[in-house]
């Protein structure tokens, strides 16, 4: 997945796109090199009808990189938020089986018109403002998978916990030491071809799913970049840094899931 570059200069590549700050990614420019491809966005929603409405009406005012649907996936919601986000405009999924994996993964699978995903999260903490920057990348074929950091970026006072930002540094520098990746964060805003997605061949269907993503991606020799994203307090009550027994959960799944994929490979390949 890296056009026929050795990964050393891949890596490098990375590195560049992930420290220059942004400043290539901004301003008016015409970022679809081929105007049919498809770029879907999945949203997994659990309880969001606070949000759903300005994540969706966000992404659908974007000019710059118009996207070819808004893929809502209620996850067992029981605030009407499906409906909030339908009447936004947004195709709903719903996926009765709890956890923030199995949303994604049903997400995905029913974007099979899209060439291109976008990922975010459903409490409106995500800035649909940063599209056009976290699509760059993938989109000039600089790049197979794009994060949003929040390290590199900014994070308003608040919208993480002590604890989830030490998890989070604790999960980004295994991935470094393990897998030679130069990771600040696993941040949920992301980007990466549908086809290059299911050729992970996906499995963890609940917190671990963000990170299983990042490390099959290092596995296959995908050129990872990240770049600054903005972060805001969430609408509500966080599912994960709302409670300590969430934050637990969420970092084991985090955490093992990081060592798990070490020496994984694609069905059919030999170890």
């Amino acid at each position: 997945m890296c056009s026929g570059q050795p990964r050393e200069e891949c890596g490098a590549l990375s590195c560049i796109l992930a420290e220059s700050g942004g400043e290539a990614f901004t301003g008016e420019v015409d970022l679809l090199r081929d105007p049919g491809t498809r770029i879907a966005a999945v949203i997994p929603a659990l309880n969001e009808a606070g949000a759903i409405q300005r994540v969706v009406e966000g992404l659908r005012a974007q000019r710059t990189v118009p996207l070819h649907e808004v893929i809502v996936v209620d996850n067992g919601s029981t605030d009407g938020t499906g409906e909030v986000a339908r009447r936004a405009g947004a195709t709903v999924v719903r996926e009765e089986r709890r956890g923030y994996g199995r949303a994604c993964y049903a997400g995905m699978l029913a974007a099979k018109d899209a060439d291109v995903l976008v990922l975010l999260d459903g409490d409106a903490a995500d800035d649909p403002g940063d599209l056009p920057r976290v699509l760059a990348p993938l989109l000039r074929g600089d790049a197979d998978l794009v994060v949003g950091s929040r390290a590199r970026g900014s994070r308003e006072r608040g919208s993480m916990t002590p604890h989830q930002v030490f998890g989070n540094r604790v999960a980004a520098h295994l991935m470094r030491a393990l897998y030679g990746v130069r990771v600040s964060d696993l941040g949920p805003f992301r980007a990466i071809r549908r086809a290059d997605l299911l050729a992970l061949e996906m499995r963890e269907m609940t917190y671990g799913w963000s990170v299983e993503m990042m490390v099959k991606a290092a596995r296959l020799d995908y050129r990872y970049c990240e770049v600054p994203a903005r972060y805001q307090r969430r609408v509500g009550v966080s599912k994960v840094g709302g409670t300590l027994r969430g934050s637990v959960w969420a970092g084991w799944c985090i955490l093992s899931t990081t060592l798990r994929y070490a020496r994984w490979r694609p069905r059919g390949v030999r170890r």
